[in-house]
């Protein structure tokens, strides 16, 4: 994900400590049941979309904004289905962050099919839920709680 204005301005002040932040995906459903998700121009994984949020801007805002900046697919946000905390990420530039995710389920919009819309993705693409490609197990539980009718899940440790 690229990094927005207001880290880097953050950065610059507190160097390479822990960034506490604010994290959202989005798990988008298209009419089949397929999921969408992006392969990372980053480390050419497979994962499903997300990003963090500018200050102000609510999470299912930003899981829109996200997925369409992403995708070119348009969605709206359905209802959040996981609040977790994750652990510290190092980036090799020794940047160190803790997202705080809220994982909010979507259903595209509309007939356009998925594309790459920015330089974050390598691929893009709807994949049925028996056919999908590796995806880190975060990922996959994030879709195993999309596909749940139950409350929102949240870590309990």
């Amino acid at each position: 994900m690229a990094t927005p204005d207001f880290i880097r301005t953050l950065r610059a002040d507190a160097g390479h400590q822990l960034l506490w932040l604010p994290g959202v995906t989005a798990i988008v459903f298209d009419d089949a049941g397929q999921v969408l998700l992006g392969r990372r121009a980053d480390n050419g994984k497979w994962s499903v979309i997300g990003g963090i949020p500018e200050p102000g801007e609510q999470p299912a805002e930003c899981a829109v904004r996200e997925v369409y900046e992403e995708t070119a697919v348009r969605c709206v946000a359905e209802r959040v289905v996981l609040v977790e905390a994750l652990k510290p990420v190092t980036y090799p530039n020794a940047d160190v962050c803790q997202f705080m995710d809220i994982t909010i389920r979507c259903r595209a919009v509309g007939d356009g099919e998925p594309r790459v819309n920015d330089d974050e993705s390598l691929e893009v693409g709807w994949f049925a839920l028996d056919a999908l490609p590796d995806l880190h197990e975060t990922g996959l539980f994030r879709i195993k709680q999309a596909m749940a009718d139950s409350p929102t899940w949240f870590d309990r440790g």
